[in-house]
This record gives structure tokens, sequence and C-alpha cells, in this order.
């Protein structure tokens, strides 16, 4: 954000996720682009500028994650940290044409400075070409910190022994539909799936429209929204105190300045509320997988979008709702802390990278990893490069 760029701000403390990147023996070459407070899915921050889309620099790579997907589609590094609040993993990730795998609540840690009781929603990991990379930096940098209050159950073996491994016979429902009313989905994004699904069929799994009834709570936007924006005000006020000025509507764009409005007049007890009928919602769409393995859905509702397209100065929050006909497929999923990935099974006619999503119960990363190895093996997408490639 511009508040902290003209502040010089540098962070005083080094994440427990960012410790073991370093024990694992990454290398850090920079900090990649995000929206302003990662609070839309695309990475066209006043800060410092879009993020283009490798694949068509007209285009968005997707957000938050957007700089980090960027980086790994374009070559520059082979994986980079992503994380996942309402889809910022698995956006870009489809956007890019790249794997992106939301983990369960509680599998990373957030520490020292947050956890998912204060905050349930994001999930942290990486976005990068291949499962075998995935599979390989989730075992690197899973399991629980001291104090961490949410612990993922431990795998029964290591994620990366899950590349390869037969997944057996997968009972799978399969949904295109956007069924929170925010618009239609593109046929892309919708042949994408299909074409999935026809592909987990001949691998041997069993596939029929079916989801969670859950999904189709038109009011989870309103709550997930009121969610969704009582943090800022928290989060506004606490870099307030790390840079020791009062940050004004001035120093922020309209969108989160217009968010911070809306959670500032949330009262106590609505927010309250609000937290318990989502979680109520997650709880009720995580029962679905006691009789299924697998959800197969679009990852977005749409190809990546024109830069701007989200970008509507005389209402901002148009252009968040906006986002809703974007990516109406993944925020449920942070609701219900359930683990869910992106593949890049698909292309589009105008050589756009679909992505599909793929979602487990909960500590399921391993059902996922090794379907997604198997869908890879099928289909392979590694060699694929866009025309901006380092």
């Amino acid at each position: 954000m511009r508040y902290l760029k003209e502040a010089g701000f540098r962070a005083r403390h080094t994440d427990e996720l960012a410790r073991r990147y370093l024990a694992a023996g990454f290398a850090y070459l920079g900090r990649t682009n995000v929206p302003e407070l990662g609070v839309v899915p695309i990475c066209e921050p006043e800060a410092y500028g879009p993020s283009r889309n490798p694949w068509n620099p007209d285009r968005t790579s997707g957000g938050s994650s957007g700089g980090a997907a960027v980086a790994v589609a374009s070559g520059m590094v082979p994986v980079a940290h992503a994380n996942d609040g309402g889809g910022s993993t698995r956006v870009p990730a489809s956007a890019c044409g790249l794997v992106g795998l939301k983990p369960s609540r509680g599998r990373t840690s957030m520490g020292p400075m947050t956890d998912p009781i204060v905050s349930p929603l994001p999930g942290e990991l990486c976005v990068s070409r291949t499962v075998r990379d995935t599979a390989a930096v989730l075992q690197a940098v899973h399991g629980p910190a001291p104090g961490d209050s949410v612990m993922a159950p431990p795998p029964a073996r290591p994620y990366t022994e899950e590349v390869g491994a037969d997944p057996g016979r997968l009972r799978v429902g399969i949904l295109t539909r956007n069924l929170i009313g925010t618009g239609d989905v593109h046929p892309d994004c919708v042949e994408a799936t299909e074409s999935a699904g026809r592909l987990l069929e001949s691998l041997g799994h069993h596939v029929e429209e079916a989801h969670p009834p859950a999904l189709e709570d038109e009011g989870f936007v309103d709550r997930f929204t009121t969610m969704w924006s009582a943090g800022l005000p928290a989060g506004l006020a606490a870099f307030e105190m790390m840079v020791g000025r009062p940050l004004t509507a001035d120093d922020v764009e309209p969108l989160t300045w217009t968010l911070a409005e809306i959670g500032r007049a949330a009262s106590g007890p609505d927010h309250v509320v609000s937290v318990a009928m989502t979680m109520a919602f997650g709880r009720t769409v995580a029962r679905w997988w006691q009789e299924w393995d697998l959800l197969l859905t679009p990852t977005l509702g749409e190809p990546p979008v024109p830069l701007g397209t989200f970008i509507i100065p005389e209402d901002p929050f148009e252009g968040f709702k906006r986002a809703g006909t974007f990516c109406p497929f993944t925020a449920p999923f942070n609701i219900s802390g359930q683990p869910a990935i992106s593949l890049p099974l698909h292309v589009s006619a105008e050589g756009l990278p679909i992505g599909v999503q793929l979602v487990a119960a909960y500590g399921r990363e391993d059902v996922l990893i090794r379907v997604a190895a198997q869908l890879e093996q099928a289909c392979p997408w590694a060699d694929r490069r866009p025309p901006i490639h380092a």
C-alpha cells in the first residue's frame, strides 16, 4: 500500500512460515506485487502498478498473489509463496497456468502475529509449475508451531510420497454453475471443468453432477463481505501503530477505505453473528464430504479479465462486487477450512489458461496430491510456456 511505501516500512519480525522456507534452503529474491491489503482477486495496486499476465499482458494475473504467479509463470523463479483468504492462491494460479494449493486450516502456521482463531480464512503455501514441487514445499513447511491454536491432523506419510501414489477409485461431484447468483459461468470455464470430469472418468473415477446443497445459500455473499470487511479497520490501526502516523482516506485506495468504513459501521454483535453464521455455513458445506471424495469446479467464473475491469473510481464497491462473477467458487472453502487445488488443465481458444478446482475433505491434502499428480501425468502442462518468458 502507498502508505507503507511512502513510510519506507519494513517488517520487524520473521514469520514462522518464512523461517521454514529458509530452513528448507529457499533463497528470497524479492517481495512480489499484491493488491492493496489483498482485498480483491486482481493485482493492480496504486502503489506499484499492475502485475501483467505473461500469457497476455493486457489481462489480469489474478490476485491477491498475482505478482508471485507472474514470477513463476514467466520463468523468473520455480516457486513462490502465496496465501489464500478467499481464493488468492487459486485465482492467480488459474489465471497464469500454475498449480495452486490452499491447504487445510491449521496445516501451515500463521504465527507469530496471527492465528486461525483471529483470522480463520487464510491458508499459506505457494504457486508452482508442478504437483511435485507443490507437494515438496508442503512437506517442508507443514505442521504447527508452538502456540498455534488450530492444528490439522498430521499426514500418514510424507506428501512427496503421494505424488504417483494410486488414489483408488474416487467419487467426484462436478459443479459448473454459479450458485450464489453473481453471474453466469463463462463457456470456456464450463468446458474446462467438463473436460476434466471426462478425464477423471477415463482414469477410473466415478463422476456425476453433485455438490453441497449449502453452496446455494446466496446470503453467504453478504456474510462473507461483513466478515471480510471487519478486519480492515483493525489492520489499518495496526499499521498506524507500526508506522507512527495517523492513516487517512488519502493514504489508501478508495475501495480499501470503503470496505474499512463498512467494517467500522458493523457493531460488535453484528460481527459476532456474521462470524457464527459463516462458520455454520462452512460446517454444513463440509458435511457433504462424508459421502463424496472430491468436488470438481471451475477455479474461476471467467478467463483472465482485462486489466482495469474491477477498477470503478466512481463506485469502488461496485468493482468489489464485480469480483463475485470472476471467482464464485473459491471463498466457500476458506470458510470451511478445506484444502483445495487449482490445476492448469485447459487453455482457451484465445490462448489463456483456464484452471479447474478440486476440493477434498478437511485434512486430506494427500488425496488432492494423488489425484492431481494422476491428472498431470495424463494431461501434462509443465512444458507450456507463455509468450513472455525468461
